[in-house]
């Protein structure tokens, strides 16, 4: 009943919040959803235990009743992933293979080492000083895009198909080196006894990720070969349904990546399925179902990240670190996108314009909030949530507002045919 009485009161917030932001904000939805909620949260905060103390208590108990980290990571994630995985095009995802393949991966090692330098040398200038192996941990839980928060603001921007795919793919696949990454560097901040052999290291990458696409991939032909057999759409939601809740329960035994089984599982049933053909009506109900299921459950997670300020203590003590961490995550976020790009083949192009949208386009969101959150409290535990927080409101906020603006197709259009000529000329 607890459960229940939690989900209906951030149900009903959200249609609040979602109602004020499109008759008076006119931002898109979740970014509108969620600077409400801050904005309630900083009244509440400032003026609630005076003013308001009955509503200060029951949002404060509201939000301590439920485990962030276990509800995102356990199971908003996989749902928003699949619906993600659905709509990617699995064609334009081939083309862009090498660099999402890259990004999500030795970008994500290159981030996580750059921004814990920086903040180590960086911190004791604004007078907080963080162990170097705590300043890797943060490193490593910013570093991944959020594939929620990436996926949710490109469909208010006007980019080009390959760019959002570029984008939107390193967001969806970086989760499995993340996950890898933020266990060992935080086994090492805690004391265990960690094996950091490249063969360890790399077992432990095949097992989360490997094995997170490879029954991902089984999922979605079982599924695909079932539905061929009962094109009903009925039937079709709830197998869907089924792939994703018993999915995940599979992964979490096998102890392999849940995040990268709903990708692929998503992918596969989003792109394999035409080729059952399936009654469009069929189709139309299941693309409409999880369009809902992505817009419900973005208006919850972003009014979650809004109302976990109520749950960070001393925030305005650790605004300037804050700030310290934007610039160092940006710079890192460049040099992680920057730095690939130029050994990579000719053949990809990576114009200028692309790499600054690439730059300004790698959104942090909740992901990186509950990864800090499952950080085992201690000395260190409330100035990395705090500093993670600071970093997160405005990627969302200033980055995800103004990514339209930077993504100016027409410009990148025109780079683009120019280095075609120049690639032509030179074969």
């Amino acid at each position: 009943m607890e459960l229940y009485y939690s989900f209906s009161a951030l149900i009903v917030l959200a249609s609040i919040f979602a109602y004020l932001n499109y008759r008076f904000l006119r931002l898109p939805s979740t970014i509108g959803i969620m600077i409400i909620a801050i904005s309630v949260s900083i009244i509440l905060v400032l003026f609630g235990e005076s003013f308001l103390p009955k509503t200060f208590g029951h949002l404060h108990k509201l939000m301590n009743s439920i485990d962030f980290t276990e509800v995102l990571m356990g199971a908003m994630l996989n749902f928003l992933l699949f619906a993600g995985g659905i709509h990617i095009n699995i064609n334009d995802l081939k083309e862009q293979l090498r660099p999402v393949a890259i990004f999500s991966t030795v970008g994500v090692v290159i981030s996580t080492f750059i921004v814990g330098f920086g903040m180590f040398y960086l911190l004791p200038l604004v007078g907080l000083k963080l162990p170097f192996i705590y300043c890797l941990v943060f490193g490593a839980l910013i570093s991944p895009t959020d594939p929620v928060a990436v996926l949710s603001i490109l469909k208010q921007a006007n980019v080009s198909k390959s760019l959002e795919t570029k984008v939107a793919g390193e967001s969806l696949f970086n989760d499995g080196m993340a996950v890898v990454v933020f266990t060992v560097v935080l086994q090492l901040a805690i004391g265990k006894e960690v094996d950091l052999g490249i063969e360890n290291i790399g077992l432990l990458l095949m097992k989360e990720a490997g094995g997170g696409l490879l029954l991902g991939v089984l999922l979605g032909w079982v599924t695909s070969r079932l539905m061929r057999e009962v094109d009903d759409y009925i039937i079709s939601v709830l197998v869907t349904l089924s792939v994703v809740m018993g999915g995940y329960l599979i992964a979490r035994q096998m102890h392999i990546s849940g995040p990268l089984t709903m990708v692929a599982a998503g992918l596969f049933m989003g792109n394999f399925n035409v080729k059952f053909k399936m009654k469009s009506v069929t189709q139309d109900y299941l693309i409409k179902f999880w369009e809902l299921i992505d817009e419900i459950l973005n208006a919850v997670l972003f009014l979650f990240i809004g109302f976990e300020l109520l749950m960070i203590k001393d925030l305005k003590n650790f605004m300037i670190p804050g700030l310290v961490a934007i610039l160092v995550v940006l710079f890192a976020r460049f040099i992680s996108i920057w730095g690939p790009t130029k050994f990579m083949s000719l053949r990809t192009r990576f114009n200028p314009q692309t790499v600054k949208v690439l730059v300004w386009g790698g959104i942090r969101g909740g992901v990186s909030i509950a990864l800090a959150m499952s950080i085992p409290k201690g000395e260190y535990s409330d100035a990395i949530l705090s500093i993670t927080y600071c970093v997160v409101v405005f990627s969302i906020v200033v980055q995800g507002l103004t990514i339209a603006k930077v993504a100016n197709p027409k410009q990148i259009a025109q780079e683009e045919q120019e280095q075609e000529g120049v690639l032509d000329e030179s074969h």
